[in-house]
């Protein structure tokens, strides 16, 4: 199968981790970090499964987990439709979102993929490890956190540049944990949907991280001719840098309470020749002049922005010579599938688009363009694994562990805005420094996730909405928690 055109071909490097954050996680006793890798539990079933994100956008890939229904419970052999028990009924696991560093797509664009390679190995390490804090100022840490027996990186970006960087690290540490990423996954998905002899342009939507660094025309490059298929791909990929912050509310891409253009926005700047085009909702961008000639134009909520990428991909594939209709597009953001509804409302839309009578884009798009999201793969290979290495727990579910990162307060070097987040300049500016404990990780509950996004998981994942608040109502972890403060 020929890959006959990748946009944005040019490719990232992918720095090695800074062997001090390693150094220190194996041997520096005295640090926050420090992992007895020798006394590490092996072959434990009954330990839960780590999953790690740059922000709350994995647990679309938890849902996923957790709802899985392919497998027969009894033989553990694939059964098509199920048989009516979730598969990983019996497990339990511990998630972790790096909120406060988040997004990661925005590091390779500023030019610091180094420092992001050290929050993955970190984002593991707190996995691994026992630690975490109740607050984010004050007190010590606490060591009562279960490690983990396997780890999902429900992270695209982390997924591309972290990965084997991981299994570096946790080979010289000797520990043999199975790390399954989400981008092998969704170019599995994207091929299925294809015929083997089949003429198609896939589309990957990811963070302007993820598609730098090619990862996934690498991928499905690979699997394609691992499978033998004899037709013509074309990987068009489109690179957002606003759309997973939009989605978890960061406010350099969508205010609320902005009612003119503002210093802090940076989000994209839509092309001026493309404005009847995206679909916008005019009452939520912010602009300088008249609607027909705006200046500065700023989008300023989640469906905006996602109009904006669906018509830049669909652009993109407009303008690539050769390109077949795109039927296929690889959610490649664990944030997308929260917005996956409106994706395909703006493809539709743009299918029956036209100017002068001519549909513009209707060459260019199948009628109905099938979208993948990676973490429905991912749950079958996680547990094709435990199954093939005896790890399924065979118990009740013991309690799931939802944790994110927040500034480190108690660190006067960390700099913070108004809202208490990392400042643009710190969070992407500074260098990789494993002395550096400028985060902290706690509990989730209402102090640590906006209330919005509280609003969207209980809305599109219900199954891990419940977890949650199991979590924040019986967890030891969370015992001195004010009551208003726990998810309910």
């Amino acid at each position: 199968m020929l890959l006959v055109a990748v946009i944005l071909a040019a490719s990232a490097v992918v720095p090695a981790a800074s062997p001090d954050i390693v150094d220190t996680i194996l041997t520096d006793e005295d640090s926050f970090y420090y992992l007895d890798a020798k006394t590490y539990p092996r072959g434990d079933a009954s330990l839960p499964i780590g999953v790690f994100d740059s922000g709350t956008g994995g647990l679309t890939v938890l849902r996923e987990v957790v709802d899985c229904d392919r497998f027969d419970n009894a033989t553990r052999a694939p059964r098509p439709g199920g048989d009516g028990r979730r598969d990983f009924e019996s497990e339990s696991f511990v998630y972790f979102g790096d909120q406060a560093n988040m997004p990661y797509g925005t590091y390779p664009e500023e030019g610091n993929t180094a420092l992001l390679v050290e929050h993955v190995i970190k984002d593991v390490q707190f996995l691994l490890g026992t630690r975490y804090y109740r607050s984010g100022t004050t007190g010590p840490f606490r060591g009562d956190k279960r490690p983990v027996k396997a780890i999902v990186i429900a992270c695209n970006t982390a997924t591309a540049y972290g990965i084997e960087e991981i299994r570096k690290f946790l080979l010289r540490a000797g520990l043999l944990l199975k790390v399954i990423g989400v981008v092998e996954a969704g170019a599995a998905g994207a091929l299925d949907t294809l015929a083997g002899d089949q003429d198609a342009t896939v589309g990957v939507l990811a963070t302007l991280g993820t598609v730098q660094s090619q990862a996934y025309p690498r991928a499905i490059e690979a699997l394609a001719a691992g499978r033998g298929g004899k037709g013509r791909l074309s990987v068009v990929q489109q690179g957002g840098i606003s759309l997973a912050g939009a989605i978890d509310g960061l406010k350099e891409f969508v205010d609320p309470d902005a009612r003119a253009p503002r210093p802090g926005y940076r989000g994209p700047s839509p092309d001026p020749a493309l404005l009847s085009r995206y679909g916008f909702d005019w009452e939520k961008v912010l602009h300088e002049g008249p609607r027909g000639a705006p200046r500065n134009v700023q989008l300023n909520s989640v469906e905006n922005h996602v109009a904006y990428e669906t018509l830049s991909l669909v652009e993109r594939v407009r303008r690539t010579p050769g390109a077949r209709p795109l039927s296929t597009v690889i959610l490649g953001c664990t944030h997308y599938p929260f917005v996956a509804d409106l994706f395909r409302k703006h493809l539709a839309r743009l299918y029956d688009y036209t100017e002068n009578g001519e549909h513009v884009y209707r060459p260019f798009l199948a009628r109905e363009v099938t979208l993948v999201d990676p973490a429905v793969i991912t749950a079958t290979q996680l547990h094709e694994f435990l199954v093939a290495n005896r790890l399924l727990a065979g118990g009740p579910a013991a309690g799931s562990e939802f944790y994110v990162s927040v500034p480190n307060r108690a660190d006067p070097s960390v700099e913070v805005d108004a809202s208490g987040a990392f400042t643009y300049r710190y969070k992407y500016g500074r260098k990789p420094g494993t002395g550096q404990e400028t985060v902290r990780v706690v509990p989730f509950s209402r102090r640590t996730i906006p209330a919005d996004t509280l609003t969207r998981l209980r809305a599109t994942t219900p199954s891990v909405w419940e977890m949650i608040v199991r979590f924040n109502a019986a967890s030891p972890k969370l015992s001195d928690l004010p009551g208003d403060e726990r998810i309910r």
